[in-house]
């Protein structure tokens, strides 16, 4: 079996992706989002068990996305947000770097079939016991548009303040602030700076194939979910020399990571993704497997790419 997508068969999943996310449909659900906030937590949990199963939904990350690494200090302090049979692993951002047990802060612009705005999410790196699956634990978020996670359920906009952009003088710049805790994320980037760089496949490919919750977002019932997506786009990115980001605040894990970041990777193009409107979890294991979902999507074939109470818990 060939590996590689092809040229045109990117085109045509790219345009899956983006032909599912309308600007109405996103507006419409923003209010029902508001709306099921207000519902006990045992109910919204209910009315997601209850969503359509094969409800995939198109999810495309913004130009100049920017990650940045850090060092656990704490490892205690970190393995309390994780959920039950995870362990944190090393792992490194890009290919050439020494792998380290880290928490990964990103801060991005999103368009997706549920929700369009800013993110900046604060992730652990973990190795799940059973499967062995590489997985990005999502620990905390704040964000300018409706949200969903299993601990919390729905949400409305949590921020005072969403920033992610870049200005004519080739920076990134962050000012992100919460509106009900302390998190906050301000910090400036030099593009011209950066160099593209190989980026360590492990992390980016495996790891967007198993996604979960922990921290305050986590629940019992919930699983791990899986993105598609051509593996190439996780091939190289900008590496951001550390002295050329300023990072005038930075209040996210600030309990258990160290004080500066030891590595900042910036994806300067679209990244397109498909998943399942709720957590769901996903059959792909491997970079063989999630090519050939993208190939089937791109040829109309569309497999359901995740299913209720299966997955490594």
């Amino acid at each position: 079996m060939r590996s590689g997508i092809e040229p045109s068969e990117l085109r045509s999943f790219i345009a899956l992706a983006e032909e599912r996310i309308s600007p109405k449909g996103v507006a419409s659900l923003h209010g029902r989002a508001e709306m099921l906030a207000k519902l006990p937590l045992g109910l919204q949990r209910r009315i997601v068990s209850l969503a359509r199963q094969d409800d995939d939904m198109g999810f495309v990350v913004e130009p100049y996305c920017t990650f940045l690494a850090y060092e656990i200090r704490d490892e205690a302090a970190a393995r309390r947000l994780l959920p039950t049979g995870y362990r944190l692993a090393p792992t490194a951002m890009f290919a050439d770097e020494t792998p380290r047990p880290c928490a990964i802060l990103g801060a991005f612009n999103v368009h997706a079939s549920v929700f369009w705005g800013a993110r900046v999410e604060l992730y652990l790196i973990a190795e799940h016991e059973s499967t062995g699956m590489l997985t990005w634990v999502i620990c905390d978020y704040e964000s300018n548009t409706i949200n969903y996670d299993p601990g919390q359920g729905f949400s409305a906009s949590t921020t005072s303040r969403a920033v992610v952009t870049t200005s004519h003088a080739g920076e990134v710049i962050v000012d992100v602030r919460s509106r009900r805790r302390t998190n906050a994320l301000v910090l400036t980037a030099s593009l011209e700076a950066g160099e593209m760089r190989a980026l360590d496949q492990r992390l980016w490919v495996d790891g967007n194939l198993s996604v979960d919750y922990g921290g305050r977002l986590e629940h019992a019932d919930s699983v791990p979910f899986g993105l598609v997506f051509d593996p190439a786009e996780m091939t190289r990115a900008l590496r951001l020399p550390v002295e050329a980001v300023v990072v005038d605040r930075n209040t996210f894990g600030a309990d258990f990571r160290a004080e500066r970041p030891f590595s900042v990777a910036c994806f300067p193009y679209a990244q397109h993704f498909l998943t399942t409107s709720y957590p769901r979890s996903s059959p792909i294991r491997d970079r063989q497997a999630l090519e050939d979902a993208v190939r089937a999507q791109a040829a109309g074939r569309r497999p359901v790419l995740g299913r209720a109470g299966a997955g490594g818990r």
